[in-house]
């Protein structure tokens, strides 16, 4: 049976011998799979959409995760000293993520073992865009529960590099915001805000769009720390202008604390699911 692989067609001949050697030596006779000028130029960037699709797609399929629980916030906090918990710290609220990212593990069903009724599928895995500040936060507490977690990187001009808590399997890169925001956005039973500046914002109101004009299905979205997001955004500004209805608001509710999280998830439709 013939190989797929296209690097088993090549001769022993060294093609500088040839007399055809200027067509062999041609861009245009590289095989395009093999082709990286040709993969990177305009015409193919529907390719390129649609590996970035797959190769993902790919991989959480044989992890056997069906649903997730998407948490943003800001990469710019992190961790601090015990019992440093004042209002407003940031310390606070990476701490809260990462007892969300091990509580949402432990309950929603990320966790599974052979034979279970699941048959090996995850729901509720934790997905972060795989960064430090909240998203370490979110990935380390689900690594620290035992349970697969998602990174959906993004190649920036100063590059970020994922966190170290991501599962590596799960660990991905993307070019195109669009596509990762697709991945973010296709399996997601549950949407977690934690403060963040604007590509939390970016998120947030991406999903909010798609709930509004119901581009996607019910989900609930919990942001946390009413007090941040209410000083940052006048939500009921937006209502008094006629920008949005009053029902809107009824799209999102606030949280102070994990449990608090997780509660307002579960009264607003997420199912629990333990081992």
């Amino acid at each position: 049976m013939p190989s797929d692989d296209p690097s088993a067609l090549a001769t022993d001949t060294p093609n500088d011998l040839k007399p055809n050697a200027a067509s062999l030596a041609s861009p245009s006779y590289r095989l395009p799979a093999l082709d990286q000028d040709f993969l990177l130029g305009d015409s193919t960037r529907g390719v390129r959409f649609l590996l970035e699709y797959a190769k993902a797609e790919e991989a959480l399929r044989a992890w056997g995760v069906r649903s997730t629980i998407v948490v943003f916030g800001s990469a710019r906090v992190g961790p601090g000293t015990p019992g440093d918990n004042a209002p407003g710290n940031h310390a606070r609220w990476y701490e809260a993520a990462r007892a969300f990212g091990r509580l949402a593990s432990e309950r929603g069903g990320a966790l599974v073992e052979p034979g279970s009724l699941r048959d090996g599928l995850r729901d509720n895995v934790i997905a972060t865009g795989g960064g430090p500040g909240i998203m370490e936060a979110a990935n380390r507490g689900a690594r620290e529960a035992g349970a697969p977690t998602i990174g959906f990187n993004i190649a920036l001009p100063r590059e970020q590099e994922p966190n170290p808590w991501t599962t590596p399997e799960l660990t991905f890169r993307f070019h195109y915001f669009a596509m990762r925001k697709m991945h973010l956005a296709m399996r997601a039973n549950a949407l977690v805000v934690f403060p963040g500046g604007f590509g939390t914002l970016d998120e947030l109101f991406e999903v909010l769009t798609l709930r509004q004009t119901g581009k996607s299905p019910p989900l609930p979205i919990v942001l946390f720390d009413e007090a941040y997001w209410t000083s940052v955004v006048n939500f009921p500004r937006l209502i008094e202008e006629g920008m949005i209805e009053p029902a809107d608001l009824t799209l999102f509710s606030f949280a102070e604390t994990a449990e608090e999280i997780w509660q307002s998830l579960l009264r607003h439709g997420l199912e629990e699911l333990h081992r």
